[in-house]
């Protein structure tokens, strides 16, 4: 478990410039080897093993790495969708068709994002999805995650709890990012698991 864990909600700011300042101190090695394990820890879930459809998203920075882990899912047969971000902060989903069909994306002066340059799928087709796999800063030992303050995420899983859709969600994270407890608002939905890149942790 971390020390960076949360109070009062207002926290969520100064616990979100915390974990990000301990990624950007991150080796493009640590990144690397750490992106490697975590495809390894993921593709054990049975979530995965007997997935068809997979909502994910292409890591960028620091993020604890997920490209290995979208080829190897693809590699299996599975159907990987990937985001790309609108104007007013929702998802459109693509699929992925490979590292080589990826646009990177500069949107206003946010970073640049790695999104699936093929036809857009609509913002309700990761409805579709067995599992969806969630970008994050922390999680607790509830299971609430620390988002990055954009709501794109909060989006999807109010749509995939108004369609009546229930995916398994897993967060990827790096193993300091596993905290007691982060600060949670009313609308915010625990997720069921956290793979890093030593472990897998469930939540009930």
């Amino acid at each position: 478990m971390s020390h960076l864990e949360g109070g009062p909600e207002s926290d969520k700011p100064m616990l979100r410039r915390g974990f990000v300042a301990v990624r950007n101190r991150l080796t493009p090695d640590d990144v690397r080897a750490a992106a490697v394990a975590l495809a390894e820890r993921a593709l054990e879930l049975p979530e995965l093993t007997h997935a068809r459809t997979v909502a994910a998203y292409v890591s960028v920075g620091t993020e604890p790495g997920t490209l290995a882990l979208l080829d190897a899912l693809r590699a299996r047969g599975v159907r990987v969708l990937l985001p790309a971000l609108l104007p007013d902060n929702d998802l459109d989903w693509g699929a992925y068709t490979g590292e080589g069909a990826l646009a990177r994306v500069l949107h206003g002066g946010k970073m640049a994002l790695l999104e699936p340059a093929g036809e857009r799928l609509g913002p309700d087709a990761v409805t579709a999805a067995d599992v969806v796999l969630l970008p994050g800063l922390a999680v607790d030992a509830r299971g609430m995650r620390l988002g990055r303050g954009g709501g794109s995420y909060d989006r999807v899983l109010a749509r995939l709890a108004d369609s009546g859709a229930h995916p398994s969600l897993v967060v990827l994270l790096y193993d300091a990012e596993v905290v007691e407890h982060v600060p949670g608002e009313a609308h915010d939905r625990p997720v069921h698991a956290v793979v890093t890149p030593t472990s897998v942790r469930r939540f009930t």
